[in-house]
């Protein structure tokens, strides 16, 4: 299969760029599966769902979350009508919605996506994602009733994204870290063959800091006293993810592949 995961959606630049390019880049590369990490593409905190609605039309087959997933109120809603849309796995036990799903790609083969959140560094003290992930990868065996296996990994701590690569060897096809907005440049196949990458990067404008117009986060840097809210940047948006190709008979990743499209930084591809 070949898989492709696109990073954090960050605001209208974000949303803009999958819109107009990920159409084409589906064709282009011939793609069996895509998975977005979305939490950011709604005035860069969380993710509404008339915005998810235009992502998905856009060639999404599943749209992660992360810790802000329901800062858009309409999305505790959302959730459970749209199965294409998962938060993550060790939320809290009352959210709504799904931490994992298995998918039929459109040539009939499955995909199991899940995301977990880190606890290193996070403001809110989630679940374990080691025991929380454990049951879903015993019962969806690598090879046997999922074609592949991705793992979306939202937290801050690079250590921890790769102790989770680590943990998921070869019971994954990729783990995937998103979360900090700027992408990593250790894109690798595991010993077992999993895919890994400690950070997709975001999609979005990086003429900025991590997405957000630089004014307000730098008077706060240089004064530490906030004036005005965050606002997502609006200019040339960079599709920043991996790109992995997979074995039918066992899931595991045959090549794996930085991808940067668009806006500041340089190009990556397939």
């Amino acid at each position: 299969m070949k898989l492709l995961f696109l990073g954090d959606v960050m605001g209208r630049a974000g949303r803009r760029a999958i819109t107009e390019n990920l159409p084409r880049l589906r064709e282009e590369w011939k793609l069996d599966f895509v998975v977005v990490n979305g939490e950011n593409a709604t005035s860069g905190i969380g993710l509404s769902g008339a915005h998810a609605k235009t992502l998905l039309e856009a060639g999404i087959d599943c749209l992660t979350l992360g810790d802000h997933a329901f800062d858009q109120k309409d999305m505790l809603r959302f959730v459970e009508q749209e199965p294409r849309v998962i938060r993550p796995l060790n939320f809290s036990k009352a959210a709504p919605g799904k931490g994992a799903r298995l998918f039929t790609s459109k040539n009939g083969r499955k995909v199991l996506v899940t995301q977990v959140l880190g606890q290193v560094f996070m403001k809110r003290p989630f679940d374990d994602p080691f025991s929380a992930l454990e049951p879903v990868l015993k019962t969806h065996p690598l090879g046997g009733m999922a074609q592949a296996v991705i793992v979306d990994v939202h937290c801050e701590a690079t250590s921890e994204k790769m102790a989770m690569g680590h943990f998921c060897d070869g019971r994954a096809s990729l783990v995937v870290g998103t979360h900090t907005h700027v992408p990593t440049a250790d894109a690798m196949i595991l010993p077992r063959g999993t895919g890994y990458l400690t950070d997709a990067g975001m999609c979005g404008d990086y003429h900025s800091v991590i997405g957000m117009e630089k004014s307000e986060p730098l008077r706060r840097f240089i004064t530490g006293m906030p004036k005005e809210r965050f606002t997502p940047a609006n200019g040339v948006a960079t599709l920043s993810g991996v790109y992995v190709e997979t074995d039918d008979r066992t899931g595991a990743a045959q090549r794996i592949a930085m991808v940067r499209n668009g806006g500041l930084l340089e190009a990556a591809a397939p």
